[in-house]
């Protein structure tokens, strides 16, 4: 996610131009805008896009459920180190080479993924397939926002809504495909990322409306620019609240499918409910929530109920339409949740949006990396309720956490972009 303080910084170039700036309606973009949209939405197939054919992936390949959860956990972990170099590569080759190089990536090793015949090799494929998340979600936010003719605000909501829909289709795509074979959806991501690569390379030339700041930024980002923008605590309470309700978000994307009972198509179908949920509350309801309660406020309550909704999913985990209903309503909670952090984070601190990206999604998906795996060897260690007691308490957390640190963060909702 990109983030920047709106009375100093505006694209990742550094240009100085106020984020209260509203031109055009939210559908009256440039064209590049919707390039970018469309393949941010395929992009983001890829977090759900695994879900329906877990059980499937660990029964053709002997592996256990703490071995194919493996498939998130090196997914992000490379995805959050990855994005410590974006800005790097974002301020010397250009906004638009950034994206197609993440595209480029995540087409080879998603083919790669589909063809492979042993577990191991899948999670390295899917560490590939992390590396060019990185490069394209560092960048896409910086793109839509550069590029938007309609302000920041409703940039950002575009932005959601590509996340939204990518993720409800994925688990749909997953588990239609997954039905004929699990190397389907693999193979699917990576025809879909040539045409990607098409609509970008086509929609988004140097010339013809693209900012040349936002096609070729003039300041060079260091590597340690980063770790320089975490000192600003609001980016570091931002990061840790993501980082901890991370914990929840992943143990319920990489270990519910296994205790629901459920089919490939039956799973695609409940995390396509997940995700439409999630879609539309991040476009319509957060913004209301937002003007109405203010950020963190909004943020504590979602989180709240999210943390919740695991203790049931904790206490029933043997209850099969507890954990489907709770599953589909955490798409709610979380697509809230999804944009008012993201906003929240736009206006945190006063660094440029490439750099402050790549300092909060490196601690974000962190809780990302770890979760997975360690709610497979929880559940083996102990029970299969267990997994859900400890992702509800680490979202609980976060909650904690943010509240205690709400003087550091509430400039966000008095920031120009609001």
């Amino acid at each position: 996610m990109s983030v920047a303080n709106s009375s100093q910084t505006t694209a990742a170039t550094g240009a100085n131009q106020p984020l209260t700036i509203q031109k055009g309606g939210f559908f009256n973009q440039p064209r590049a805008v919707w390039a970018v949209f469309f393949a941010g939405i395929i992009a983001f197939m890829g977090i759900g896009l695994v879900d329906p054919i877990l059980k499937a992936i660990a029964e053709e390949m002997h592996a256990s459920a703490s071995e194919v959860s493996l498939l998130f956990t090196s997914y992000n972990a490379v995805m959050a180190v990855a994005m410590l170099i974006t800005g790097v590569v974002t301020s010397r080759i250009g906004i638009k080479w950034t994206l197609l190089l993440g595209v480029v990536i995540i087409a080879v090793f998603s083919l790669l993924g589909g063809l492979s015949n042993d577990i191991w090799a899948l999670v390295g494929y899917r560490a590939g397939w992390g590396l060019g998340n990185a490069f394209f979600v560092a960048t896409a936010l910086t793109a839509i926002v550069s590029l938007s003719n309609s302000g920041v605000t409703k940039a950002i909501i575009l932005y959601e809504a590509a996340i939204g829909i990518g993720i409800s289709v994925g688990p749909l795509l997953g588990g239609e495909l997954g039905s004929i074979s699990w190397r389907g959806p693999f193979i699917g991501v990576a025809g879909l990322m040539v045409i990607a690569f098409l609509a970008i390379i086509l929609m988004m030339p140097k010339a013809a409306g693209v900012p040349k700041a936002a096609a070729a930024p003039a300041k060079k980002t260091s590597l340690l620019d980063p770790f320089r923008a975490l000192r600003h605590r609001p980016l570091v309470v931002f990061g840790l609240t993501a980082c901890f309700y991370n914990f929840g978000f992943f143990t319920l994307m990489a270990y519910a499918p296994f205790v629901m009972g459920l089919g490939i198509h039956e799973l695609g179908y409940v995390f396509l409910g997940w995700g439409i949920l999630l879609a539309v509350t991040s476009v319509f309801m957060a913004p209301w929530l937002q003007r109405k309660f203010g950020t963190v406020k909004s943020m504590a309550v979602m989180l709240t109920l999210f943390g919740l909704t695991l203790l049931a999913m904790a206490i029933w985990t043997d209850t099969q339409w507890v954990i489907i209903a709770s599953v589909v309503f955490a798409g709610a909670l979380l697509g809230n949740n999804n944009t008012l952090i993201t906003t929240g984070v736009m206006n945190a601190a006063p660094v440029e949006r490439s750099t402050a990206s790549a300092a909060y999604s490196f601690l974000r998906f962190i809780g990302g990396a770890i979760a997975p795996y360690f709610a497979g060897k929880l559940a083996e260690w102990f029970n299969p309720h267990v997994p859900f007691y400890v992702g509800a308490g680490f979202v609980i957390l976060s909650v904690l956490f943010i509240l205690a640190n709400h003087k550091h963060v509430k400039h966000v909702d008095h920031a120009g972009g609001h």
